[in-house]
């Protein structure tokens, strides 16, 4: 059977601005048949997106093909012009993003945007293509999908955009689709709801794929073969039960036992202790409050928890859920509109601008996208020194002997202090992200999704480094996550929110057989297993499906 993708000893340069040539990819070779996904796996920095995009003859500001030869459908891209490129990305060629809400124009409507391809490509008239996008919208299941093009891109879920995503990457019928880590911010439901999309509408046309992604579980499901990647090589390749199951090589083995959880076994506080943390009755939203008293838009209705000292409580569920609205409302950035939070039995003022500097500095929280967390223009000892001064009125000497505590505490080297947060890799930055809430010194910590944005490795140093720091320092976390493996590894009680609610509060060990209720049970289930045949074989109940699945 012809190949579709031929990649022949593939080498990839840039040029640092000291003038110093690094190599990125060293002679990477693989081949992909039509009906084939073949899934590009490593940690971050590996080279998988790199290798992926050369596929375009693309390749990032300051790097260039260096050698080797890349094939597509018969065309060598890597050695074409521009132009020629451009000619044949989109209907030969084409690209799903890992993030579809910055891959859309927020000023058009989908649909203008969907078949945008079709009519650069001048494959039919616009009436042609919108009857297209219409039918892909069907074959990925997204709901309305006569009039969903209609709509701007806020206007859908998460889910539903990354399907369109896939939809403007299909409209040009390519024969090749990169898929570059679409499902890594989605919540489990709304991943199986959007692989079993692409498996559908990929089955049957003989188009070939790259799945570039850090998620072994989801691998698992899309892929038919596997390279793993690290620092620009291939380390192995293989079919994907063998790599999965029977990994040769040890970075292989790493790689997967980092995404094996390690149970949480640490003993629980007593339950007499007195809570560090309590939410009594929290409700809150967003917009105008109705004549109830509460906001048009309910985010968090009515929940209470405890957090005892020392132990961890995560907080899990589906993308709206009232996750993070809920660790907003309890850092004071949105104000409750019923309820209160106690610290140490003492209520909270609603409001971070009305709490006292003790009160700010014992409840910290650190947010999900350390880019859009950290001030790009200041450096690392700048982010870490301005709340040892705020809160402690730290300065000169002692304020930088602190930094560099702080970045041994998060096994950061102190000679990273002084570069911007550009200059770092992801894990690095969500350290210093971190190390920022450490500086004040807090007694609770709240974790809105730092893990989610990271590669498995890293991803499971993070998650192993809070553990080390809790028991050195006596923190408390609350741990705001989609990913059950994490929760798994860090938390002494779980809380599963539905629709804003708390709908029940589990054991660890629970979330292997032991939820009660049908939304806990449809959310765990909905956790992707290293078994390739886990997909097509997932059986759930239809009335579950029915009250709680997305549109």
């Amino acid at each position: 059977m012809k190949n579709l993708v031929e990649v022949m000893n593939l080498h990839v340069g840039a040029v640092t601005d000291s003038g110093r040539k690094v190599e990125i990819i060293r002679g990477i070779s693989f081949s992909i048949a039509p009906d084939e996904i073949v899934a590009l796996i490593g940690e971050s920095g590996s080279g998988k997106t790199t290798t992926a995009l050369t596929l375009m003859g693309y390749t990032r500001d300051g790097c260039a093909i260096t050698g080797g030869h890349v094939f597509v459908d018969g065309y060598e891209v890597s050695a074409q012009t521009e132009h020629e490129r451009a000619n044949l990305r989109g209907k030969l060629v084409s690209y799903v993003p890992q993030s579809a809400a910055a891959a859309f124009n927020p000023s058009q409507t989908i649909l203008t945007q969907v078949i945008e391809i079709a009519q650069i490509h001048k494959l039919g008239s616009r009436d042609e293509a919108r009857r297209k996008a219409i039918e892909l919208f069907r074959a990925l299941a997204l709901p309305n999908p006569e009039t969903i093009g209609d709509r701007y891109p806020h206007q859908v879920s998460g889910g539903q955009l990354q399907r369109l995503a896939a939809a403007m990457a299909l409209i040009g019928e390519p024969k090749v689709v990169i898929f570059d880590e679409p499902t890594t911010a989605l919540d489990v439901t709304t991943q199986i709801e959007v692989l079993r999309a692409f498996k559908k509408v990929m089955q049957g046309k003989r188009i070939a794929g790259v799945y570039v992604s850090h998620d072994l579980a989801v691998v698992a499901q899309i892929a038919d073969r596997i390279l793993v990647l690290r620092n620009g090589e291939v380390q192995e390749a293989g079919d994907t039960r063998q790599i999965l199951h029977a990994p040769a090589h040890p970075y292989t083995k790493t790689l997967i036992a980092a995404y094996e959880p390690v149970r949480h076994d640490r003993a629980a506080a007593d339950s007499a202790d007195a809570p560090v943390l309590e939410a009594r009755n929290l409700s809150a939203g967003y917009g105008a409050p109705g004549q109830d008293g509460l906001p048009v838009m309910l985010a968090v209705n009515d929940v209470s928890f405890t957090l005892k000292r020392g132990s961890n409580l995560g907080v899990i569920g589906e993308s709206g859920c009232g996750k993070s609205t809920l660790a907003r409302v309890i850092a004071g950035l949105l104000p409750p509109a019923r309820g209160e939070v106690l610290f140490n039995g003492k209520a909270l003022p609603g409001l971070a601008s009305k709490r006292s500097k003790e009160e700010l500095r014992h409840v910290q929280i650190v947010f999900q996208l350390a880019d859009t967390a950290l001030n790009p223009a200041r450096s690392v000892s700048d982010i870490l020194g301005r709340p040892l001064t705020f809160y402690h009125g730290t300065r000169g000497a002692a304020r930088n002997r602190r930094i560099d505590e702080l970045m041994d505490m998060v096994r950061l080297p102190r000679a990273l202090k002084n570069r911007l947060p550009g200059e770092l890799s992801g894990g690095q930055k969500q350290r210093v992200n971190f190390a920022r809430a450490l500086a004040a010194d807090p007694s609770v910590v709240l974790c809105d999704e730092i893990t989610s944005a990271l590669d498995t490795v890293v991803a499971a140093a993070v998650t192993e480094l809070l553990q080390e720091l809790q028991r050195e320092l006596g923190l408390s976390y609350i741990f705001i996550s989609h990913d059950l493996n994490t929760v798994r590894a860090i938390c002494d009680e779980v809380v599963v929110m539905y629709g804003g609610r708390k709908v029940e509060q589990l054991l660890p060990g629970q979330l292997d057989g032991g939820a009660r209720h049908p939304y806990s049970q449809l959310l765990i289930s909905s956790v992707p297993q290293l078994d390739p045949g886990w997909l097509d074989n997932l059986k759930q109940n239809a009335k579950i499906v029915e009250q709680f699945a997305h549109e």
